[in-house]
Protein backbone atom coordinates (compact mmCIF):
# COMPACT_ATOMS: atom_id res chain seq x y z
CA UNK A 1 0.00 0.00 0.00
CA UNK A 2 0.94 3.74 -0.55
CA UNK A 3 -0.86 5.62 1.96
CA UNK A 4 -2.78 6.13 4.92
CA UNK A 5 -6.89 7.46 4.50
CA UNK A 6 -7.76 8.38 8.09
CA UNK A 7 -11.62 8.35 8.53
CA UNK A 8 -13.52 11.33 10.48
CA UNK A 9 -17.49 10.62 10.53
CA UNK A 10 -20.40 12.86 11.39
CA UNK A 11 -21.90 10.85 14.12
CA UNK A 12 -25.41 12.05 13.36
CA UNK A 13 -25.43 11.22 9.49
CA UNK A 14 -23.92 7.91 10.54
CA UNK A 15 -26.82 7.50 12.92
CA UNK A 16 -29.44 8.86 10.11
CA UNK A 17 -28.32 5.97 7.77
CA UNK A 18 -28.70 3.25 10.66
CA UNK A 19 -31.04 3.86 12.87
CA UNK A 20 -31.85 0.81 14.72
CA UNK A 21 -29.34 1.52 18.02
CA UNK A 22 -28.34 5.16 17.71
CA UNK A 23 -29.14 7.49 20.77
CA UNK A 24 -27.63 10.79 21.50
CA UNK A 25 -24.86 10.75 18.91
CA UNK A 26 -21.61 12.69 20.11
CA UNK A 27 -21.41 16.29 18.81
CA UNK A 28 -18.37 16.10 17.82
CA UNK A 29 -16.70 14.34 14.55
CA UNK A 30 -15.40 10.94 15.68
CA UNK A 31 -12.77 8.52 14.19
CA UNK A 32 -13.84 5.97 11.88
CA UNK A 33 -10.72 4.53 10.92
CA UNK A 34 -6.55 4.40 9.78
CA UNK A 35 -7.02 2.88 6.99
CA UNK A 36 -3.85 1.30 4.38
CA UNK A 37 -5.40 2.49 0.61
CA UNK A 38 -5.12 -1.13 -0.63
CA UNK A 39 -4.45 -4.31 1.58
CA UNK A 40 -7.46 -5.72 3.73
CA UNK A 41 -6.99 -8.37 6.62
CA UNK A 42 -3.54 -8.69 5.91
CA UNK A 43 -3.12 -11.13 9.10
CA UNK A 44 -5.76 -13.22 10.21
CA UNK A 45 -4.09 -14.96 12.84
CA UNK A 46 -3.49 -11.75 14.79
CA UNK A 47 -6.30 -11.31 16.68
CA UNK A 48 -7.42 -8.14 18.17
CA UNK A 49 -6.85 -7.89 22.35
CA UNK A 50 -8.47 -5.06 24.15
CA UNK A 51 -6.10 -5.98 26.97
CA UNK A 52 -3.22 -4.46 24.64
CA UNK A 53 -5.03 -0.54 24.30
CA UNK A 54 -5.85 -0.72 27.98
CA UNK A 55 -4.25 2.55 28.69
CA UNK A 56 -6.21 3.80 25.84
CA UNK A 57 -10.24 2.76 26.44
CA UNK A 58 -10.76 6.41 27.94
CA UNK A 59 -9.82 8.12 25.11
CA UNK A 60 -10.89 5.56 23.29
CA UNK A 61 -14.78 5.72 23.95
CA UNK A 62 -14.33 9.01 23.24
CA UNK A 63 -12.66 10.06 20.02
CA UNK A 64 -13.93 6.54 18.24
CA UNK A 65 -16.63 5.31 19.60
CA UNK A 66 -18.96 2.52 17.95
CA UNK A 67 -21.70 5.33 16.98
CA UNK A 68 -23.97 2.78 16.22
CA UNK A 69 -24.32 0.88 19.46
CA UNK A 70 -23.65 3.01 22.45
CA UNK A 71 -22.74 0.76 25.09
CA UNK A 72 -19.52 1.09 26.48
CA UNK A 73 -18.32 -2.45 26.85
CA UNK A 74 -18.49 -2.98 22.63
CA UNK A 75 -14.97 -3.53 21.32
CA UNK A 76 -16.47 -4.84 18.15
CA UNK A 77 -16.22 -1.83 16.07
CA UNK A 78 -12.07 -1.31 17.27
CA UNK A 79 -12.07 -5.53 16.35
CA UNK A 80 -13.51 -4.79 13.01
CA UNK A 81 -10.88 -1.52 12.51
CA UNK A 82 -7.64 -3.99 14.04
CA UNK A 83 -8.83 -6.80 11.97
CA UNK A 84 -9.30 -5.50 8.72
CA UNK A 85 -7.18 -2.36 8.36
CA UNK A 86 -4.82 -2.16 11.02
CA UNK A 87 -3.40 -5.65 10.63
CA UNK A 88 -2.02 -4.22 7.11
CA UNK A 89 -1.05 -0.89 8.27
CA UNK A 90 1.24 -2.89 11.02
CA UNK A 91 4.11 -2.94 8.35
CA UNK A 92 4.82 0.23 9.30
CA UNK A 93 7.47 0.20 12.59
CA UNK A 94 5.03 3.04 14.11
CA UNK A 95 1.58 0.89 13.39
CA UNK A 96 3.35 -2.30 14.27
CA UNK A 97 0.96 -3.33 17.52
CA UNK A 98 -2.19 -2.89 18.61
CA UNK A 99 -1.06 -0.06 21.03
CA UNK A 100 0.78 1.62 18.09
CA UNK A 101 -1.92 1.24 15.76
CA UNK A 102 -4.67 2.78 17.82
CA UNK A 103 -2.08 5.23 19.74
CA UNK A 104 -1.25 6.54 16.46
CA UNK A 105 -4.54 7.30 14.86
CA UNK A 106 -6.01 9.17 18.35
CA UNK A 107 -2.88 11.28 18.30
CA UNK A 108 -3.52 12.24 14.58
CA UNK A 109 -7.28 13.04 15.90
CA UNK A 110 -5.42 15.42 17.83
CA UNK A 111 -3.22 16.83 16.03
CA UNK A 112 -5.59 17.35 12.88
CA UNK A 113 -8.67 18.95 15.48
CA UNK A 114 -10.84 18.52 12.87
CA UNK A 115 -12.99 20.03 15.17
CA UNK A 116 -11.61 22.71 15.77
CA UNK A 117 -10.74 23.73 12.13
CA UNK A 118 -14.71 23.94 11.17
CA UNK A 119 -15.67 25.74 14.26
CA UNK A 120 -12.98 28.40 13.82
CA UNK A 121 -14.02 28.86 10.43
CA UNK A 122 -17.75 29.18 11.42
CA UNK A 123 -18.77 26.34 10.20
CA UNK A 124 -20.88 24.21 12.49
CA UNK A 125 -24.07 22.07 12.68
CA UNK A 126 -27.23 23.90 11.31
CA UNK A 127 -30.35 23.36 9.63
CA UNK A 128 -29.36 25.77 6.93
CA UNK A 129 -27.41 24.17 4.03
CA UNK A 130 -23.98 25.27 3.36
CA UNK A 131 -22.20 24.98 0.22
CA UNK A 132 -19.74 22.48 -0.19
CA UNK A 133 -16.91 23.94 -2.38
CA UNK A 134 -16.38 26.42 0.97
CA UNK A 135 -16.56 23.74 3.15
CA UNK A 136 -13.44 21.99 0.74
CA UNK A 137 -12.22 25.46 0.53
CA UNK A 138 -11.98 25.68 4.51
CA UNK A 139 -9.95 22.67 4.63
CA UNK A 140 -7.83 22.89 2.54
CA UNK A 141 -6.63 26.21 3.04
CA UNK A 142 -6.38 25.23 6.90
CA UNK A 143 -4.37 21.78 6.27
CA UNK A 144 -2.98 22.70 2.65
CA UNK A 145 -4.22 19.15 1.26
CA UNK A 146 -7.02 18.48 -0.24
CA UNK A 147 -9.35 15.93 2.10
CA UNK A 148 -11.78 13.61 0.68
CA UNK A 149 -15.56 14.37 1.33
CA UNK A 150 -18.42 12.06 1.67
CA UNK A 151 -21.81 12.48 1.68
CA UNK A 152 -25.16 10.77 1.75
CA UNK A 153 -27.32 11.63 -1.39
CA UNK A 154 -30.35 13.72 -1.55
CA UNK A 155 -33.34 11.29 -0.41
CA UNK A 156 -36.20 11.39 -2.50
CA UNK A 157 -37.81 15.57 -2.11
CA UNK A 158 -34.52 16.61 -0.77
CA UNK A 159 -32.38 18.72 -2.46
CA UNK A 160 -29.39 18.26 -0.74
CA UNK A 161 -26.41 16.09 0.48
CA UNK A 162 -25.83 15.30 3.87
CA UNK A 163 -22.27 15.55 4.88
CA UNK A 164 -21.09 12.07 6.72
CA UNK A 165 -17.30 11.25 6.63
CA UNK A 166 -14.16 13.57 5.49
CA UNK A 167 -11.09 11.07 5.00
CA UNK A 168 -7.41 13.00 5.41
CA UNK A 169 -4.23 11.01 3.84
CA UNK A 170 -1.01 10.34 5.13
CA UNK A 171 2.15 8.98 3.50
CA UNK A 172 4.27 6.00 5.29
CA UNK A 173 6.07 8.83 6.76
CA UNK A 174 2.58 10.19 8.40
CA UNK A 175 2.83 13.76 6.29
CA UNK A 176 -0.53 14.83 5.35
CA UNK A 177 -0.91 14.51 1.08
CA UNK A 178 -3.83 15.52 -0.97
CA UNK A 179 -6.40 12.28 -1.19
CA UNK A 180 -7.08 13.10 -4.95
CA UNK A 181 -6.05 10.19 -6.84
CA UNK A 182 -2.30 10.11 -8.71
CA UNK A 183 -2.82 9.90 -12.49
CA UNK A 184 -3.28 6.25 -13.39
CA UNK A 185 -3.63 5.13 -9.80
CA UNK A 186 -6.94 3.30 -9.89
CA UNK A 187 -9.42 4.06 -6.60
CA UNK A 188 -9.01 1.80 -3.97
CA UNK A 189 -11.46 3.41 -1.85
CA UNK A 190 -14.37 1.92 -3.94
CA UNK A 191 -14.78 -0.59 -1.62
CA UNK A 192 -14.61 1.31 1.62
CA UNK A 193 -17.40 3.32 0.96
CA UNK A 194 -19.57 2.98 4.23
CA UNK A 195 -22.84 0.80 3.19
CA UNK A 196 -25.05 1.22 6.12
CA UNK A 197 -29.00 0.48 6.16
CA UNK A 198 -29.79 1.23 2.30
CA UNK A 199 -27.81 4.07 1.73
CA UNK A 200 -24.25 4.29 1.61
CA UNK A 201 -21.74 7.88 1.36
CA UNK A 202 -20.40 8.85 -1.74
CA UNK A 203 -17.80 11.52 -2.57
CA UNK A 204 -19.78 14.82 -2.19
CA UNK A 205 -21.01 16.27 -5.03
CA UNK A 206 -19.94 19.86 -5.58
CA UNK A 207 -22.73 21.84 -7.13
CA UNK A 208 -25.34 20.63 -4.08
CA UNK A 209 -26.28 22.28 -1.12
CA UNK A 210 -24.79 20.80 1.80
CA UNK A 211 -26.83 20.10 5.38
CA UNK A 212 -24.38 19.59 8.50
CA UNK A 213 -27.11 17.95 10.35
CA UNK A 214 -27.40 18.70 14.54
CA UNK A 215 -29.54 15.96 15.14
CA UNK A 216 -31.16 12.89 13.62
CA UNK A 217 -34.03 13.68 11.33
Amino acid sequence: WKKLYFAHHWPVTVCKMNANDCHDPPMYWTIHGLWPDRAEDCNRTWHFNVTEIKDLISDMRHYWPDVLHSSLNRTQFWKHEWDKHGTCAATLEVLNSQKKYFGKALELYQHIDLNGCLLKAGIKPSSSYYKMTAIKDTLTRFYGVTPKIQCLPPEEGEEAQTIGQIEFCFTKELQLVNCVALEGESNPMQALNLKLGTSELSVCNDTLPTYYPSEIQ
